[in-house]
């Protein structure tokens, strides 16, 4: 009786340990004697005691690999230290396992080989300036090396790309250099935008006090203008009332003296004398000259 207890509890553990859960994302690879059996997707499976086992659990999730710098070789004979970042995601288990040994090292190894056979085609200049064709041109590569392992590359990345010390160096001068002619660049092109602001506002200045003197002078002869025609207006009337009242001639000439002796007061520069005024003017020149003898004799 206790042997059959016994024999029920090694059966139940082994029962136990052999009930294997396998997880989502994840796959188990199993083996009977020593053969590949079958492979284990997510669920519960059962697996024989001592006949099979599990060979390997693998991960189908994506993988990040960072490998260490590599030197490499430009085609202009520069040696620079480069690493590199692979993605990859396992797409078949059982050639994983098969496949190749140790497959992180054959990864690390053709991606050297990879690199080194790429950057070797470019220059220096190049092989700054083209990473995404470098990063492309990886992972087609290694996608078509790996797909016998059961390796799918997703996306590969240099991650750093370090020149020699002196290379380094002299990027910076360049760098300095062409910032300081930018910097140049820009201080010029806003002297000569300031020349040009000054130059407009002095000519806008020059124009506005060519048109205030203008309007002056304009206003200025129209004033004039204005005061000759009062003044004409003036006699005129003067003219008109002497005429309703009978004046003679001579009373409209002696009149039109005075007028222009008020006018001659004025700042007018300009007197337009008329010939009526002009004669008895010339009538009393004579007039005087005439009384001036009678009075010697």
């Amino acid at each position: 009786m206790p042997f059959l207890i016994v024999l029920i509890i090694i059966v139940f553990i082994l029962v136990i340990t052999n009930i294997k859960i396998v997880p989502q994302a994840s796959a188990y690879v199993l083996q009977r004697l020593g053969a590949y059996r079958m492979t284990w997707d997510t669920g519960v499976h059962f697996k024989i005691p001592f006949i099979e086992k599990v060979a390997k659990v693998v991960s189908l999730k994506e993988q990040v690999v960072d490998f260490d710098p590599q030197p490499v070789i430009t085609k202009d004979n520069v040696t620079m230290q480069i690493d590199t970042v692979v993605f990859f995601q396992i797409t078949d288990p059982k050639l994983y396992t098969y496949g190749v040994d140790s497959p992180m090292s054959a990864i690390e190894n053709l991606t050297a080989t990879t690199l080194r056979n790429i950057i070797g085609e470019l220059e220096l200049d190049q092989t700054l300036t083209s990473r995404d064709t470098v990063n492309a041109k990886m992972r087609s590569i290694l996608d078509e090396a790996t797909d016998p392992w059961g390796i799918k590359v997703n996306r590969v990345e240099l991650k750093n790309i370090l020149p020699p010390r002196e290379i380094q160096d002299s990027m910076e001068r360049q760098m300095k250099a062409e910032r300081e002619r930018r910097e140049a660049i820009l201080r010029a092109e806003g002297e000569k935008k300031s020349a040009i602001l000054v130059a407009e506002g002095e000519k806008e200045a020059a124009i506005l006090r060519a048109v205030a003197k203008r309007e002056a002078q304009i206003h200025e002869a129209e004033g004039e203008a204005q005061a000759i025609l009062s003044v004409q207006k003036a006699v005129a009337e003067g003219i008109k009332m002497l005429n309703e009242a009978g004046a003679t001639k001579e009373v409209i000439a002696l009149r039109s003296l005075e007028s222009l002796e008020k006018v001659a007061d004025g700042k007018s520069t300009k007197i337009i004398i008329p010939s009526e005024i002009q004669s008895l003017a010339g009538l009393g020149a004579s007039l005087k000259e005439i009384i001036g003898e009678d009075k010697k004799a």
